[in-house]
């Protein structure tokens, strides 16, 4: 009655198994994983970076600070205006564009819409200074 019985070999399971697995990596290489959204984050940092610069650097007249200094008054900032662009555009790499926007006017370019940016606020005696940074 055992010998009734029909059964697989365990070679036939072995190259069954093997080969699901085969397809299984190739279908990985073929199809991929999708990468994280990478850019936002780092775009932030870019921001965070050239703030920390700003916010650190000694004024070139007047106040506690360079940033102090631009957004002290509005004559302040037309003053610096140009020296606060130049500065901007040496801190951050070249492949990157910005907006830097205070109580009295902005320098740099105009932010692209729906595109991915980064941003960083620093607060000083005389208001708030926001740097935007994207892609160029």
């Amino acid at each position: 009655m055992l010998g009734d019985r029909g059964q697989l070999s365990l070679s036939l399971i072995e190259v069954g198994v093997g080969i699901v697995f085969l397809l299984t990596v190739a279908m990985g290489f073929a199809l991929g994983v999708p990468q994280p959204d990478t850019r936002e984050p780092q775009l932030d940092v870019y921001a965070e970076d050239a703030a920390t610069v700003l916010r650190g650097e000694a004024p070139r007249h007047q106040g506690t600070t360079r940033l102090a200094e631009v957004v002290a008054t509005e004559s302040s900032f037309e003053r610096e205006r140009a020296a606060l662009d130049r500065r901007v555009e040496r801190i951050l790499p070249d492949n990157l564009m910005y907006r830097v926007e205070t109580p009295h006017g902005a320098v740099g370019f105009e932010k692209p819409a729906g595109a991915p940016v980064g941003r960083a606020t620093v607060t000083t005696v005389n208001g708030g200074v926001t740097i935007w940074v994207w892609y160029a």
